[in-house]
């Protein structure tokens, strides 16, 4: 069987996934992957046989996206012709990760597609929704890649074909210690906004890992650092807990490794609002954004002895094994 997977190259999430899926998808037949989109600081150690710019939601530095560049760089009408030309009908089936091009060729042509992602798991009617309604973040939720069939990863197994997060090998494998800093990842907003912020807070060791960073300084009492997979790995593993967006990998990461967690869900990315939803049943803060009114919020969660840890089991070859099911004729 000829399986192309699509992968989402916006945000590191996705291409952290596929380190995990890819290996699985491989017992099952002959693999290529297209990843499309510009946003991620991670690299695959496989080939990638096709590579896009794709559609790419870009961060901005308030807390949200950052429209103008977004719609700048929509490349909508070159992506209309990579659908068009792509050709999807040398493949026998196609796993998506909340991948278009792949998503919107196979439904063009009638090539089987399976959603293998996050996203998936946001269509159930079962899953947590966020207090406020977003009818345009539904909607991108639901055509941005449109697919046959869904097998989502959650927090929690909210309905059948939902399974837990995807936790990389580093992470099970490492030996959680607690140290003195918290470990802060807050891509949409800019190094000083959260620098000014965090350091109204004593007493308090803040590693921030930064897109905008070219080499390590320190202000007060936080530390800057450029974005590095395996530093930043170390910092979350040996800290007393984690700040971060409401996405998906890093909290679910933090929350196997027994971290006290608060997250800041991005703007205008209805996905994280889901996230936010979610997490707070379970206990986890969440502050609507990084401003001066929510300081008292952070104090608070810092000097807090939230234990929220989630032995999330690895469920990952079951999962792409129901995909894989869902997508045979």
């Amino acid at each position: 069987m000829k399986i192309l997977y699509g992968i989402q190259g916006t945000g590191n999430g996705h291409i952290s996934r596929a380190e995990d899926v890819v290996p699985i998808l491989k017992d099952y037949g002959e693999v290529d992957l297209l990843v499309s989109g510009s946003q991620s600081d991670l690299k695959l150690p496989f080939p990638v046989k096709y590579q896009s710019k794709g559609l790419s939601f870009y961060f901005g530095k308030k807390g949200g996206i950052d429209f103008i560049k977004t719609i700048k760089n929509s490349r909508a009408n070159a992506v209309l012709k990579e659908i068009n030309a792509f050709p999807i009908k040398n493949y026998d089936l196609v796993i998506n990760d909340f991948e278009p091009i792949s998503a919107w060729a196979a439904k063009k042509y009638n090539v089987p597609c399976v959603s293998l992602s996050h996203q998936a798991a946001l269509l159930s009617e079962k899953t947590p929704r966020p207090k406020h309604s977003d009818r345009i973040g539904d909607w991108i939720l639901k055509n941005y890649a449109p697919a046959n069939a869904h097998v989502g990863f959650h927090f929690t197994q909210f309905d059948e074909n939902i399974f837990t997060p995807v936790i990389g090998q580093t992470i099970r494998k490492a030996n959680p210690t607690k140290g003195n800093h918290y470990t802060v990842y807050l891509p949409a907003y800019a190094d000083e906004k959260i620098i000014a912020l965090l350091n109204k807070i004593k007493n308090v060791e803040w590693q921030i890992f930064s897109k905008e960073a070219v080499q390590p300084y320190q202000i007060g009492n936080a530390s800057i650092h450029p974005v590095n997979k395996i530093k930043f790995v170390a910092s979350m593993v040996s800290s007393k807990g984690v700040l971060c967006g409401a996405g998906f990998e890093t909290p679910a990461e933090a929350l196997f490794l027994g971290k006290k967690l608060l997250v800041v869900p991005m703007k205008s990315q209805y996905e994280q609002h889901y996230n936010a939803a979610a997490l707070q049943e379970i206990g986890v803060v969440a502050i609507k954004k990084l401003k001066k009114k929510y300081l008292g919020t952070i104090s608070e969660w810092v000097a807090s002895d939230q234990n929220i840890q989630i032995n999330f089991l690895d469920t990952t070859r079951e999962a792409v094994e129901r995909a894989l099911t869902l997508g045979r004729p």
